[in-house]
């Protein structure tokens, strides 16, 4: 794991450390689990605690079981299409896999690579951080085959930029956004860049992005002729609550701040060929500068199960606006 300070020249403020940012475990490995299992329940809860602090788990060595072979397939599958895709969803509890081109054999063998990866995070996911395993909620898995970069794609696409985890078609509706990511490219790293605390960000631009609007706005279902009239177009309705139409908003806000992007202290990170790592990415600004291979696993967590629940992105947000964001239940 390399890690190099990225931002402005030094200032008489101290720059941000890996050690903010990081914390390697070493003690939990495939396909054993933890090195020391009566410390397994310890473990399990310090490792909670350090994401909730908006730190990033990491693993030098994948502890999934990923065989070479697949990562293989995976590298070179696009190349058999018609055109080049760089990006496919999978999802463990729906199946459809979105963005594949090539053919049917070719389409199937990715399918089977992603729901085995989903299935083994969420197995070794499930010791290692127990506490959200207890009522957690399976999201997407994603494949990623080509650097991210800026070109032509519209600023709101962008993950070079730094931001935050927000999806308008998969609303949290408060519940923490967990990601787990492991690169599989033989050689490249996967190159990120982190920045600053939740909590400073929202203090410092959340009214500037319109916090105080939406709030005052509440939460909105979808209108019962226009969910009906989706359902039979075979298209979701989705009810969002204030706090996922600002999470959407506070990601575009931070995209389009053009001096905080330049001017915030950030610190790279690289992560080499056959290493994972864990964040809750609802709460860490993160850029993803370069990635050629990266598999994912998403989560949900409710504030039920988490062990700070004050420190989640909806109670800092309502701490700041003063009243809920989220009216309706889950």
């Amino acid at each position: 794991m390399s890690t190099m300070p990225e931002g402005p020249p030094a200032s008489t403020q101290p720059r941000p450390a890996a050690e903010d940012v990081l914390r390697r475990v070493d003690d939990y490995q495939h396909p054993q689990g933890w090195a020391d299992a009566s410390q397994a329940p310890a473990r399990a809860r310090q490792c909670c605690e350090e994401l909730e602090e908006g730190r990033i788990l990491f693993f030098e060595r994948s502890p999934f079981d990923l065989a070479g072979a697949d990562q293989e397939s995976l590298l070179t599958w696009r190349e058999a299409g018609p055109r080049k895709e760089s990006h496919v969803s999978y999802h463990p509890l729906e199946g459809p896999l979105a963005g594949t081109v090539g053919s049917r054999r070719a389409g199937r063998r990715v399918h089977g690579i992603l729901r085995h990866y989903s299935s083994e995070v969420t197995r070794s996911v499930g010791w290692l951080l127990a506490p959200y395993a207890m009522d957690w909620t399976l999201d997407h898995a994603s494949l990623r085959l080509k650097p991210v970069k800026g070109g032509a794609l519209p600023q709101r696409e962008r993950n070079d930029l730094l931001h935050l985890d927000a999806f308008s078609t998969r609303p949290t509706r408060g519940r923490r956004l967990l990601r787990c990511f492991t690169n599989i490219h033989p050689v490249e790293p996967v190159v990120w860049a982190v920045a600053g605390s939740f909590e400073a960000l929202a203090r410092e631009y959340a009214e500037e992005a319109g916090l105080g609007r939406i709030a005052a706005q509440g939460s909105q279902r979808t209108h019962p002729l226009v969910r009906e009239l989706k359902m039979m177009l075979g298209m979701k309705a989705v009810d969002l609550t204030a706090y996922d139409r600002f999470m959407v908003a506070f990601e575009q806000h931070l995209k389009e701040k053009k001096d905080w992007q330049e001017k915030s202290k950030k610190i790279r990170l690289e992560f080499p060929p056959g290493s994972s790592w864990i964040g809750l990415t609802d709460a860490v600004p993160h850029a993803e500068l370069s990635a050629a291979g990266t598999l994912e696993q998403g989560f949900t967590i409710p504030l039920r199960v988490v062990l700070r629940p004050e420190r989640a992105p909806i109670r800092v947000l309502e701490g700041i606006a003063g009243m809920p964001l989220a009216n309706f239940t889950t």
